[in-house]
Formats: C-alpha cells, structure tokens, sequence
C-alpha cells in the first residue's frame, strides 16, 4: 500500500492529508484516486480486528461499509486494510457478529418438533430482515470456529428430547436449509409486492409469447386462480413431519401439533 503523503496544518486539532484510495471500494469509481482525508493529529487510534468486527456489528450487516466502520473508530479508509482484506471480509466479520446474537429457543419441556420449529422461525425471521445475512449463510461464509458452540447447545437440548447427536445434528441442518428456503421465498413476494406487479401477471406475459398448446398444465392451474403461496410454517411442517416418519414417531401427532400452534 502506498504511503499517504500529510502535511500538517500548525496550532490545529484536525489535518488534512491527502491518502491513495483503494480502487474500487465504496463506490469509488477512479483507480489510484487520491482523496483529501480529515484526520486527528497527535496519535492515530489503536485498533485491531476485534475492535473493526464489533463496530461492524454496530452498524449491521445491511448498512455496514468500509467508510462507515473508519468513521466510527476514528481511522482512514486505507487504514482498515492493516486488519481486514477487504469489503467481502468486512460482511464476514458484521455477519458473524450479527449471528452471534441470534438465540435458540427456550427449552420449556415443548416436543421436538415444536423446538425446532422456533428455532427455524427464529433464523427465518432474521433472515427476512437481514438479507445479507442469510447471503453470507448461503455462501458458507461462517467457519466452525462461529457454529460449535450454537450446534453443541442445539444437540444438547435435542438430546434432551431422545435424539441422539447424529440424529441432532441432522435435524437441525435440515430445518436450517428450510428456514433459509423459506426466507427467499419471503424476500423474493416482498420485492414482488413493492413492485405492485403480481406474479400472475407475469406468468400471462410469458402465456402471450407461447403457442396456446404450449404449458398446458400451468394454464388450467392458473385459470382457477393466482398460483398458490406455501407458507413457512407449511413447509417447515413438511420438513418435520419427515423428521418425524424417519425417526418412527408419529408424524401426523406431529403435523397435529404444528398446526395448532400456527392457529394459536
């Protein structure tokens, strides 16, 4: 990196400096731009990564930014750069404190089932709210160093519950999986909706450019209504319910269940 060139201004608190700009980062759009930086004089701030993770965290994922982060802790841009190898290794840190305050559920002697359903609607939630957050999830971003902790805690409680750990931990990937299915599904109606353009629509726009033989099915489908919207609960229901057979439990005990909380 290059070194920044300052001169001081005397009997001052605040300097300006000129610094080399990273190319490319936080919407610059000139490579090797140089830019004129407000900074302290006197000692620059200690910091190191710890301190970067927590004020991303501070911020969020969805808000955090390399310029946001140096301005919280008093330092330039370039500085950053001593301590995280860039913007995608900053979402890594936001995201791993942000997850690091997502809860399990309270045991309070529920069924399995029910257990592992709020768990999954803990994360789809959060998910919904954060969708860089679920972006790091599915781009495998979190390291074990982040996750044994939560997964011992998960295998303990279901354990609990007369699982064994394999068994856990399988379930509990599988409800995973299904919370963040259901929380793309949840994103992707909201974005439909903000467009105020419903996929029925859609789906007639390509009917128009088709032959009328063609996509037969999907015609008579659609000619009864808008095509139909699978609830979370409904497909974390059918994740369970296959947990359920596959441990031969009663899986319409289970579904019963289920279906009664979503109506209470």
């Amino acid at each position: 990196m290059a070194v920044a060139v300052a001169v001081a201004v005397s009997g001052r608190r605040w300097s300006w400096i000129m610094e080399p700009w990273p190319a490319g980062d936080d919407g610059g759009d000139d490579d090797g731009e140089v830019r004129m930086v407000e900074r302290r004089v006197g000692r620059p701030p200690r910091i190191d990564r710890a301190m970067i993770a927590r004020a991303a965290g501070e911020i969020g994922i969805d808000q955090v930014s390399l310029r946001s982060v140096a301005d919280r802790l008093g330092v330039s841009v370039p500085g950053l750069y001593h301590y995280v190898r860039g913007r995608d290794d900053l979402l890594q840190l936001a995201a791993e404190q942000s997850a690091a305050t997502i809860a399990l559920p309270a045991d309070r002697g529920q069924h399995w089932a029910l257990w592992l359903l709020e768990s999954a609607d803990i994360l789809r939630r959060r998910f919904v709210e954060s969708p860089a957050l679920l972006a790091q999830f599915m781009s495998g971003a979190f390291g074990l160093d982040q996750m044994v902790d939560v997964l011992e805690a998960v295998i303990a409680a279901l354990v609990g519950k007369g699982f064994g750990a394999r068994e856990a931990f399988e379930a509990y990937v599988l409800v995973t999986q299904g919370a963040m299915g259901a929380a793309v599904g949840e994103i992707r109606r909201r974005q439909i909706d903000e467009t105020n353009h419903p996929i029925a629509l859609e789906y007639q726009r390509v009917f128009a450019q088709r032959d009328p033989s063609d996509l037969a099915h999907l015609r008579a489908m659609l000619a009864d209504g808008p095509p139909p919207e699978s609830r979370p609960d409904d497909q974390l229901t059918t994740v369970l319910a296959g947990i359920a057979a596959r441990r031969g439990d009663d899986w319409r005990d289970v579904v019963a269940q289920l279906h009664q909380r979503s109506r209470g």
